[in-house]
């Protein structure tokens, strides 16, 4: 929960509008500011102040506790001008919280922690347990110190400066390993413990045979990622306990599911008793993965460890027409999460100064498109975090089709969608996307023409909007006068048509025409060609094609 706290009506009108935006999230305190701070201090996990930040460190200074222990504080002045991350950058998530304020209130964010003002992301931030001397390898990395990387478990982390050799060290393992004096210790949920139990056992039982296993092997339970059974033990009330106190999710499977595991350790008691020859094992090896530890066994409990792959992640991002601004904050953000970016060399350019320090970047020239996607993907599997990059939306004419269909489902994918070539060109002529309407790339490089053709055939007997990707290029100029023939077969010469170059970055050019106007020479690689239907007007000098709908048209027949 997120404490609200003002003095003055200034900050209480903007309390109010945080409040109604986040109704579910905030509580506002009332009364005394004094007595104000101190209850949403000690009730929750952040706070909101509408106040003076001078004001704020004095009240807050006799409630503080400790870094791991006090809540994020923000401060906002009474203008809504600045969303100020006081204290708890990290720890406390003031810092995500001062941009989220500043987002809804627009009102500037301030974050002065070291590690986020230079673009690096902070080590007791990426979502891992952690120990160690963060602050020490912290200012080694700002300092530009060789910190070495030490990935015992391979884990996708965001990208960070790390040398080959240094004084130094982030570790990233699952051992029960005590950090050096120079050393952060990155804790992957890399362990799946798989348990079965009799029906009783305590979970005290349960809980000292997995620990126990774990010890033995060498093994830090802060890796613990889950725990796994069969779904006749999802309620046992041993394995739900020693769950929680782990913190850790329990994952169930089906009797068939595991009996289709193949384990070291089958018994016929488990078969017997819910179907399967093996519920420890199986339930830590179904998703693949080493055994560390094979079946163990207390007087009512079973366990076994398991070592799972690491899963890569691969975002296929989609960087909209080209200008800054019309670049998703989704988008944004998984270009800063990326340690590794594939992409077009000519894209790449487009967003390089958003990458974070470390960022390693794979590009290559046009007509790799297959090569990228089998990069990126390899990437992934390596247990890297990587964004593949593609102008417009992702999924359109671009990176998404060539990953997907070389990615399996060892890797994860995420798809951010961008601004498309045909939106952005739409937007600029005026309306004329404003029914149905259908893109078609004329580039014959991946597509016969024969198929090309019958699409466009058929968008012009469906009287269809119609937007050229590809339209035109030195090596194929037929391609775009054959298309607009075969609309031509369907639709009047004065039928409009928009013609859009650059859509969206600084040298843009447009034009509105008509189908009998257009000269396909004027037309190149850079450019989006949009033929109205029928029903298409040129309206003040733009583009509208109606919505269609019966009032619409029943409000016109008096004309």
């Amino acid at each position: 929960m997120i404490g609200l706290i003002s003095a003055t009506a200034a900050g209480a009108a903007a309390r109010d509008r945080l409040a109604a935006a986040w109704p579910d999230r905030t509580r506002v305190y009332e009364g005394p500011v004094k007595e104000a701070v101190r209850a949403a201090f000690a009730e929750c996990e952040q706070l909101v102040c509408f106040l003076a930040t001078g004001a704020v460190v004095r009240l807050l200074a006799p409630l503080l506790a400790g870094k791991a222990a006090d809540p994020g504080v923000v401060c906002v002045d009474e203008g809504g001008r600045f969303a100020v991350s006081l204290l708890g950058g990290h720890g406390g998530g003031a810092n995500e919280l001062a941009r989220e304020v500043g987002a809804s209130l627009g009102a500037e964010p301030v974050v002065t922690t070291a590690t986020d003002a230079v673009g690096l992301p902070g080590l007791d931030t990426l979502g891992l347990p952690y120990e160690g001397a963060v602050a020490a390898v912290s200012r080694a990395l700002l300092d530009g110190e060789p910190v070495a990387l030490a990935a015992e478990v391979a884990w996708p982390l965001p990208p960070l400066p790390f040398a080959d050799e240094g004084a130094y060290t982030v570790r990233v393992t699952d051992r029960d390993a005590v950090p050096g004096e120079r050393e952060v210790l990155l804790r992957p949920p890399s362990l799946v413990v798989g348990v079965g139990a009799s029906r009783g056992a305590p979970a005290e039982e349960v809980l000292a045979l997995v620990e126990g296993a774990l010890r033995e092997a060498g093994l830090t339970a802060r890796s613990v990622g889950e725990l796994a059974t069969v779904d006749a033990k999802a309620g046992e009330p041993g394995i739900v306990a020693a769950a929680q106190r782990l913190g850790v999710p329990l994952v169930t499977y089906s009797a068939e599911e595991l009996a289709g595991v193949e384990v070291p350790n089958p018994s016929a008691a488990p078969l017997a008793a819910v179907g399967t020859p093996s519920v420890a094992e199986a339930a830590a090896l179904l998703r693949g993965g080493e055994l560390l530890v094979p079946k163990r066994k207390s007087a009512m409990a079973t366990c076994a460890v398991v070592r799972r792959p690491a899963r890569g992640r691969l975002a296929v991002v989609g960087l909209g027409p080209g200008a800054r601004d019309l670049l998703t904050p989704r988008a944004a953000a998984e270009l800063r999460r990326a340690s590794v970016v594939v992409g077009l060399d000519q894209y790449v350019d487009q967003i390089r100064d958003l990458l974070r320090p470390g960022t390693r970047v794979l590009e290559s020239g046009l007509g790799a498109e297959e090569e990228r996607a089998r990069t990126a993907v390899a990437q992934a599997r390596a247990g890297h975090a990587v964004a593949l990059i593609g102008s417009g939306d992702a999924g359109v004419y671009a990176m998404a089709s060539p990953a997907l269909a070389e990615a399996s489902d060892d890797i994860d994918v995420v798809g951010v969608p961008g601004v498309t070539a045909a939106l952005a060109a739409g937007a600029i002529l005026g309306a004329p996307l404003g029914h149905d309407h259908v893109s078609i790339s004329l580039s014959d490089l991946h597509t016969p023409w024969e198929v090309i053709e019958r699409r466009v055939r058929a968008a012009a007997e469906a009287d269809l909007v119609v937007t050229f990707y590809n339209p035109r290029s030195r090596g194929r100029d037929w391609q775009l006068p054959k298309a607009l023939a075969i609309l031509a077969g369907h639709r009047e010469p004065a039928t409009p048509v928009g013609v859009v170059r650059n859509a969206s970055r600084p040298d843009e050019s447009s034009r509105v025409t008509t189908l009998a106007a257009l000269d396909p020479a004027s037309v190149d690689m850079m450019t989006v060609v949009t033929v109205g239907n029928t029903a298409t007007r040129i309206v003040a000098g733009r583009m509208v094609t109606p919505r269609g709908y019966r009032w619409q048209a029943s409000r016109e027949e008096p004309k």
